[in-house]
C-alpha cells in the first residue's frame, strides 16, 4: 500500500483515523493534514474514483494484520496426502496391512492416495486391478470417503479418499 509521499494522485477522498469521512481534497492537504495528527496517510481503495486513502498508524495497522494472519495460521489444520501403494498380484494378509495402515491414517485426519503401478503386461488388465482398488475402498468405507474416483493414468490406477468428517 503506497503511504504518504508515495501516493501520487492529485485528489483523495480522506477519511480519518475515526472513520469519519473528510471529502475530496488535494493531496498536500490530505498530506498536512495527517501530519498535524502525527500519522500517516494510507492509500486503501486505488481503484476507487478518486482514490480512497485513510489516516492511521501505519506501523501498527502493518502490526495488527500480521496479529490476524498469525492468528488466522494457528487455526488451520494441515491435511497430508499419504499414499498407500498396491499391485496387482497383492496377498491377502499384505492387503489386509494395508487397508489397517490407511484406516490409522484416516483417523489421523490425512487423506489417502490409493495407487496400483501396472508392470509389463499386467496393463492388458486393468480390470484386475480395478477390481483390488475398489475393494480396498469398500474396506475403507466407515472411515473415509472417496474424493477421487479410481481413474487409469498412464500405468497407474489411482484413487484419492479422504476422512469422514465428524
Amino acid at each position: 500500500m503506497p503511504i504518504n509521499e508515495q501516493i501520487r494522485d492529485k485528489e483523495v477522498r480522506v477519511i480519518d483515523e475515526n472513520g469519519v469521512q473528510l471529502g475530496i481534497m488535494s493531496i498536500k492537504e490530505a498530506l498536512r493534514i495527517a501530519e498535524e495528527k502525527k500519522l500517516d496517510l494510507v492509500k486503501i481503495a486505488p481503484h476507487a474514483n478518486p482514490p480512497v486513502c485513510k489516516i492511521m498508524d501505519y506501523g501498527k495497522y502493518k502490526f495488527e494484520l500480521a496479529k490476524k494472519e498469525k492468528e488466522a495460521k494457528k487455526n488451520q489444520k494441515v491435511i497430508n496426502v499419504k499414499e498407500v501403494r498396491l499391485t496387482t498380484t497383492i496377498e491377502d494378509h499384505d492387503f489386509n496391512v494395508k487397508v489397517k495402515n490407511a484406516i490409522r491414517f484416516l483417523q489421523d485426519g490425512d487423506k489417502v492416495k490409493v495407487s496400483i503401478r501396472f508392470r509389463g503386461r499386467e496393463i492388458l488388465h486393468p480390470e484386475i486391478g480395478e477390481e483390488i482398488i475398489n475393494k480396498f475402498i469398500e474396506m475403507v468405507k466407515d472411515y473415509g470417503v472417496v474424493e477421487k474416483k479410481p481413474k487409469l493414468d498412464g500405468k497407474n490406477i489411482t484413487a484419492i479418499i479422504a476422512p469422514k468428517q465428524q
